[in-house]
């Protein structure tokens, strides 16, 4: 198959009713991002490592609708789709740089999307493609914190999600959202806001979810993918993480971690880390939640969550690393222990 072949996924006419009330992406210059797009017949759309819902959901759904519009669409990423996501991406779209597809292919492309991130560090080995690349490149993101990854960038911060600004460019492109990308688009905003959990979660939330559920998407089906379909592995490597934790400040700040032995010996997968942080957050008086993780790589991810006044992505910038109010990550190239007790110490020096 040519790379630049671009199978299309049976489509639907139904977009659902208006998803907001609010002119949506303050930020955002609709027209011109339009314009950008309308101008590009080759698209290349990248988004960040250990990718979640948002990434992969907004990802996809946006190529279907730039395929739509007839362009050609090369789908990668730094990573393999994680099990627990392929449901998202059942035509296998996504392809790995430098194994499945080569750099010199896609400098074939007209344009680059980065999509859901703002941040070098989260690119991993397609940072060094995007920066030697000449070919344009445009960021569509909704986190607070940035980097200058020599892009155009269009981003929103008051969005919940990514997926929320994918909706809204099909919305005022006049483009209908099919049954697939309703899916994808739920499944993105629905774990962007724990399940409409989190602060993020407005009356327009409830609006999108409406009007993507219209669309094709059935939430229930959805949520069963996403945490009725758990893996042994992840229920030991869960264990592990609760009987690690511990409390610091009278109980405001917890914290836990996850060593590069735990999987081997649990049988889970690096992707099973997700949301195990929301464990911590569940215990009464907790402030601030920090997971760290040993990767593959030798380098250790640190995850903040608050519930508080406490702004995640102000900590995780002092490593090096963003995201939003509520919740952010950074990647240390120290060993566990060292990096933990750096974090630790700036946290609590915060906190106190």
């Amino acid at each position: 198959m040519n790379a630049w072949s671009s199978p299309l996924s049976e489509q639907s006419s139904r977009m659902g009713p208006p998803a907001s009330t609010r002119d949506a992406g303050p930020g955002i210059d609709w027209t011109r991002l339009i314009g950008r797009l309308q101008q590009a017949q080759r698209v290349v759309v990248v988004t960040h490592v250990r990718p979640d819902c948002d990434a992969l959901g907004s990802s996809l759904a946006l190529a279907s609708l730039l395929e739509r519009m007839g362009k050609q669409v090369l789908l990668v990423g730094p990573f393999d789709v994680p099990p627990s996501f392929r449901f998202l991406d059942p035509q296998g779209r996504f392809r790995r740089l430098g194994r499945d597809v080569q750099p010199e292919q896609l400098n074939q492309a007209d344009l680059i999307v980065i999509v859901d991130t703002s941040s070098w560090s989260q690119l991993g080995e397609a940072a060094d493609w995007i920066r030697s690349t000449n070919v344009p490149k445009i960021v569509l993101d909704h986190h607070l914190s940035s980097e200058d990854l020599g892009a155009e960038a269009f981003k929103d911060p008051t969005a919940e999600a990514t997926g929320r600004l994918i909706y809204e460019l099909a919305r005022r492109w006049g483009i209908p959202v099919d049954r697939l990308s309703a899916e994808q688009l739920f499944a993105a905003v629905a774990t962007d806001t724990g399940w409409f959990r989190f602060g993020s979660t407005r009356a327009d939330t409830y609006r999108l979810a409406a009007a993507l559920a219209d669309a094709g998407a059935v939430p229930d089906q959805l949520y069963q993918q996403l945490y009725e379909n758990e893996s042994l592995g992840r229920l030991r490597l869960t264990g592990r993480v609760l009987s690690r934790a511990e409390a610091d400040l009278n109980g405001r700040l917890i914290y836990s971690w996850i060593e590069r032995s735990d999987f081997t010996a649990t049988g889970a997968l690096p992707s099973d880390t997700e949301d195990l942080i929301n464990f911590l957050m569940a215990v009464a008086g907790t402030e601030v939640a920090l997971m760290f993780i040993e990767l593959a790589s030798g380098s250790l991810k640190v995850s903040f969550r608050s519930r508080s006044h406490w702004d995640c992505s102000q900590l995780a910038g002092l490593f090096g690393g963003g995201g939003h109010r509520q919740a952010a990550g950074a990647l240390l190239a120290d060993p566990l222990p060292l990096a933990r007790q750096k974090v630790l110490d700036a946290v609590r020096a915060a906190m106190e």
